[in-house]
């Protein structure tokens, strides 16, 4: 039988989707058979392309949930709160992300660390936490997918704090992966490089920092939210099936050099 990529009837949790390459992830997900709860931090964001979903494909195939993935209680309370709405989960996207802070490492302070540490990676780890014990206690396979960065693969000046908790996520990808393992619960991440996002605005709009990063991909240009998408829909579908602790870098080649 032919592999087919898609995702009908499975449901999705994917963070930071308000914009960006979270709502690319879930709009690709709706749109290839899942049941989507969008989670960011204000409700406004979140229930706005939830409506801009709901217009195409239907509102009982997206809800959107106020989160902040940075708070412990709030990652519990957004599991519980998708399974009330659609029954269970299969799929975990961590996607939200934060960085407060672009500059020097040694000028960085206390309160960058701890924000970008508990939305980069604890909040990740929380999230995680909570969908592996669900489908544990249903006997029931899943995937979990964080969205790291290329930051956390190679060095980043000006992004030190940042590149740590990407860093961080890929080895906590490979150990979740080896854990949950036996439970048929896959862990991959994705490792994007630049993409246009409100996220990578600090480089992408200072004309010189976007020629040095466009010059040294091999595409030569920065990539799209929905390109991604893809990949995340890959990770998440059967297709991936035997696939887990891997690092999926989409970057236009730009590690290579």
């Amino acid at each position: 039988m032919a592999v087919q990529i898609g995702l009908d009837g499975k449901v999705a949790i994917v963070t930071g989707g308000s914009r960006g390459i979270g709502e690319a992830i879930a709009r690709t997900f709706v749109a290839q058979g899942a049941r989507v709860v969008i989670a960011s931090r204000k409700l406004d964001g979140v229930a706005g392309v939830a409506s801009s979903i709901a217009s195409e494909h239907g509102g009982d195939r997206i809800r959107p949930i106020a989160a902040h993935t940075g708070k412990e209680d709030e990652c519990v309370r957004l599991v519980s709160q998708t399974i009330a709405a659609f029954g269970r989960v299969d799929v975990l996207v961590n996607n939200a992300g934060t960085n407060p802070y672009f500059g020097p490492f040694l000028n960085a302070d206390e309160g960058a660390w701890d924000k970008t540490f508990d939305v980069n990676l604890k909040g990740y780890f929380w999230c995680a936490r909570e969908v592996a014990r669900h489908l544990a206690e249903r006997n029931a396979p899943g995937s979990i997918i964080n969205v790291a960065s290329i930051a956390g693969i190679v060095a980043s000046p000006m992004q030190g704090i940042y590149s740590m908790t990407k860093a961080a996520v890929i080895s906590m990808t490979k150990t979740l992966a080896l854990e949950l393992g036996p439970s048929n619960i896959r862990v991959n991440a994705i490792a994007p490089g630049f993409v246009d996002t409100r996220l990578a605005s600090a480089i992408l709009k200072n004309d010189e920092l976007a020629k040095s990063v466009v010059g040294r991909t091999p595409l030569g240009r920065y990539g799209k939210p929905d390109e991604i998408a893809g990949g995340a829909l890959y990770l998440a579908s059967d297709a991936a099936s035997f696939l887990t602790g891997h690092t999926l870098v989409i970057d236009g080649g730009l590690t290579l050099g």
